[in-house]
């Protein structure tokens, strides 16, 4: 039972570390002799748990959107459940609200190094690797799947394409206000100094953005020329 746990606290430390060096260094910046200096462990603990540095990102980025993910399926099921048992459509602002604010309300919670992860996600959108991009599609794949099936059953009268458009739209405006907060504080003229980077997120960049991605997802259809 204490090697067990030994282990544990072991593993623990190593993605807490290799993910605070990613955030700083970026993947390729950050060496497996960064990660067991500062983590103070030697390279065989990382093989041990891990394998090489490719499976330690990857375990990294899975234990952060896996949470994220896992709620956001929860609250999907428990919307699905609730309209079978009523018979009411879902709202297009519940699944937005379950999709969205899943990973808003994460990021803002520093209780479980919500700014961390926050910055985490920032260097997969800022500087994207084909290897990452792959991890985060794999993990994201069954989420997307399910949500946008949602969306078109909740918006019957909008076609499926647009809907498709305007969900790729979602995830990018959502992406550019997590990556860009810095250059919006800087543009509001806030001092870096004397305003946390990451304070915007826990009760004002949520109902700004939630309310923002509502008003692109009921937009009026786009009028387009017939080609003769």
């Amino acid at each position: 039972m204490t090697k067990l746990r030994k282990a544990d606290i072991t593993k623990q430390a190593i993605l807490d570390t290799a993910e605070r060096l990613f955030v700083e260094k970026g993947y390729e910046g950050t060496s497996m002799r960064d990660i067991t200096q500062t983590a103070q462990v030697n390279l065989a603990a990382i093989n041990y748990h891990f394998g090489s540095k490719d499976q330690l990102i990857i375990a990294v980025m899975k234990r952060r959107l896996g949470a994220i993910n896992n709620e956001r399926l929860r609250l999907l099921d428990a919307l699905e459940a609730e309209s079978a048992r009523t018979g009411h459509l879902i709202k297009p602002s519940q699944l937005v609200n379950a999709f969205f604010g899943s990973l808003l309300e994460h990021a803002g919670d520093e209780h479980h190094d919500g700014g961390i992860f926050l910055r985490l996600l920032e260097q997969t959108m800022v500087n994207p690797s084909s290897f990452i991009s792959a991890i985060v599609a794999k993990e994201n794949a069954l989420v997307f799947k399910r949500y946008k099936q949602a969306f078109f059953n909740a918006l019957p009268s909008v076609p499926e394409e647009e809907i498709i458009w305007r969900f790729q739209f979602m995830l990018g405006a959502t992406s550019y206000a997590i990556s860009g907060i810095q250059a919006l504080l800087e543009a509001a003229e806030h001092s870096p100094n004397s305003t946390k980077l990451y304070d915007h997120y826990d009760n004002k960049l949520k109902p700004r953005l939630l309310s923002f991605i509502l008003g692109g997802l009921r937009a009026p259809l786009p009028e387009f020329e017939t080609v003769p």
